[in-house]
């Protein structure tokens, strides 16, 4: 049995590559960016106005008389710059319009009367403010967005901006869900006494969209000669498998045995942790399939989807996932031997997080009611009120 780290570190080493494609602006949400973006020119791309008011000329300004300018013209959004004809005059603009040539001061209209096209101002007037100077933000050919960065909305805005119609990312692997057991039924099915609905294989296809990744679900009963002539296939046929159930030690969990058959290499099974310790986790060097085989308790496949899974699937894009750290509301005492990752609550009025409480790996109810895990290094210890700890976020 390994140690998380040495889970991880093992997982990390085995990075997906699966190419790139070009993609539509609209559609290029969540998706890693597979090449460095450049800026195609200044940002603002002139000096722009960012208050409605007039524009002036500073050095028109004086301290020992009332400022008065008349209005030549007014300066509108996406109107062709206009020119400031008398040095002591002023033309109205608008928020996101350019800044008139030969003046350097905007006077808000918050801040000046105005009678028959005359400007009165009625404070003291800061030269050379509410204007936001061309290539303030970034120059032209200066790095926007970086390789590997998972696009935001936001960033969907930048590319827009900058006039990418189509990006450039990173390809999606292949991915098949499959669930083991005999006693699972089909969603809509009204199971009998000894049967449950499958659930995991849903809750991980519905993470997997968030990721943009439309994933397959597969059904195998635990009989040895049907698993191992669906996962054959589904070895061949995917770039990942992602398996929940069957790698335990009971006399019907057979899935380690059959990877191994189909010349899955297991690179480890067992991890000292707290739910999730049967994960077992193998790569097939001639077909290169990455084998994430997770124990089938909800709350043990969530976990280590999210912990494992995810964090190789940012790793195959250049891009790591970051963990935020948490403050405990309360103590916490740790178990000896194992990791853990426990439940745990975001609490509305400090954002602090405190434990929640769950009926084991089993309790797939428990999740409805879980914003995350904490991570607890193995290590009998008793963490106080106040201690930071990393935050898995489930989705």
């Amino acid at each position: 049995m390994i140690s998380v780290e040495e889970a991880l570190e093992i997982i990390l080493s085995k990075p997906g590559n699966y190419g790139t494609e070009k993609v539509s602006l609209q559609h290029v949400l969540h998706r890693f960016l597979a090449e460095d973006i450049f800026a195609d020119r200044d940002s603002p791309p002139y000096d722009r106005v960012m208050m409605d008011g007039i524009a002036i000329n500073s050095s028109a300004l004086s301290t020992e008389q009332p400022n008065i300018f008349f209005i030549e013209s007014i300066q509108a959004a996406g109107d062709t710059q206009k020119i400031l004809q008398q040095n002591h005059h002023c033309i109205e603009v608008m928020t996101g319009a350019i800044l008139p040539v030969n003046t350097d001061t905007v006077i808000p209209y918050e801040q000046i009367d105005i009678i028959d096209k005359r400007a009165f101002s009625k404070q003291s007037v800061v030269p050379k403010k509410h204007i936001h100077r061309q290539g303030s933000d970034y120059k032209k050919d200066a790095l926007a967005l970086q390789k590997g960065k998972r696009l935001t909305a936001a960033d969907v805005g930048l590319l827009a901006a900058m006039g990418v119609v189509r990006v450039t990312v990173f390809g999606l692997p292949k991915i098949a869900i499959v669930a083991t057991g005999n006693e699972l039924v089909t969603v809509e099915t009204i199971p009998e006494s000894h049967q449950i609905r499958m659930s995991n294989v849903y809750s991980l296809q519905a993470s997997l969209q968030l990721d943009c990744i439309d994933a397959d679900i597969v059904h195998i009963n635990d009989n040895k000669a049907t698993l191992f002539s669906q996962l054959s296939e589904i070895v061949k046929n995917y770039d990942v498998v992602l398996i929940s159930g069957g790698v335990s030690k009971g006399k019907y969990d057979f899935v380690p045995a059959i990877l191994e058959k189909l010349d899955v290499q297991k690179l480890f099974h067992q991890v000292a942790q707290k739910p999730g310790k049967p994960f077992w986790f193998g790569h097939h060097p001639v077909l290169n399939t990455q084998v994430f085989a997770f124990p089938g308790n909800p709350v043990s496949t969530f976990v280590c989807f999210h912990f494992y899974f995810r964090q190789w699937l940012f790793h195959s894009f250049g891009n790591g996932l970051k963990l935020p750290l948490v403050q405990l509301s309360g103590a916490i005492t740790a178990s000896g031997s194992l990791s853990q990752f426990i439940p745990v609550k975001i609490n509305s009025h400090d954002n602090n997080v405190s434990a929640t409480l769950n009926n084991g790996s089993g309790d797939l109810f428990s999740l409805a009611v879980t914003d995350g895990f904490i991570y607890l290094p193995k290590g009998e210890k008793t963490h106080p009120a106040k201690t930071m700890f990393s935050f898995l976020t489930i989705n």
